[in-house]
């Protein structure tokens, strides 16, 4: 497996941010192994996990029970449901194994990190709920900045743009999974030559994630895993 660091930063133009912040973005880990990346998990504020910890194709769990027992002790960590633990024959039973570890699931829920920041979740789900609008409508009168995560990309532009979410945070797409031209072939949700794929869309509000790794048979060409380090800086600095 090919698996690079990506390092991103975003200014906060708004002004809501009053000191830098640093997270890692681990998504669609799909029980997949991460021992390669401990070491840099060592120097950030938090790690955000947007979905798809477990691959529900398989019933073996073993990297997602390490990650689970390994990863929240390095930092604070955020997790929002993806459609790998939405259609897994075993969700109920990661999910209270999830909620007994450090990590922090964050569906439906805002949670104040610091005084300038705040971060919540929207699930994976077969119709978005009038639970998630209702959340974004709270989560818009957050004070200061407002960090989501969502798993599905395609959810942005349907109903999270326009909300006043200073960055959504996804994954699902797999970077399109074979880049050509700078545009990605097939994306599940998004269908042939998806929109949404890679790095940062619509002036830095949304960024999405190349996924961990690669758990289907097709492969990947341009499009190496990734794990992503973002930096959240104020306007001033």
């Amino acid at each position: 497996m090919v698996r690079k660091i990506t390092c991103c930063e975003k200014t906060d133009r708004r002004g809501a941010l009053k000191a830098p912040f640093t997270a890692a973005i681990i998504s669609d880990l799909h029980n997949g192994p991460f021992d390669d990346i401990l070491q840099v998990l060592q120097h950030v504020d938090a790690i955000l996990v947007p979905g798809d910890l477990l691959n529900r194709h398989e019933q073996t769990w073993d990297h997602v029970k390490d990650f689970l027992a390994e990863v929240p002790l390095i930092a604070p960590t955020y997790f929002s449901v993806g459609n790998h633990e939405r259609y897994s024959v075993n969700s109920d039973a990661f999910m209270t194994m999830a909620r007994n570890s450090e990590m922090i699931c964050i569906d439906h829920r805002i949670i104040r990190l610091r005084d300038d920041l705040v971060i919540a979740g929207i699930p994976s789900q077969v119709q978005v709920s009038g639970t998630s609008h209702r959340l974004l409508q709270r989560f818009s009168q957050a004070r200061g900045f407002r960090l989501l995560l969502c798993h599905h990309p395609e959810y942005y532009p349907r109903f999270i743009q326009g909300h006043g979410v200073d960055l959504t945070v996804s994954g699902h797409a797999h970077g399109g999974q074979i880049q050509l031209f700078g545009r990605g072939l097939f994306a599940p949700g998004q269908g042939l030559f998806p929109s949404l794929t890679a790095g940062f869309y619509d002036g830095e509000a949304l960024l999405i994630s190349r996924g961990m790794t690669n758990n289907v048979m097709a492969p990947r060409f341009r499009n190496p895993c990734e794990l992503i380090l973002l930096r959240l800086v104020p306007a001033d600095k």
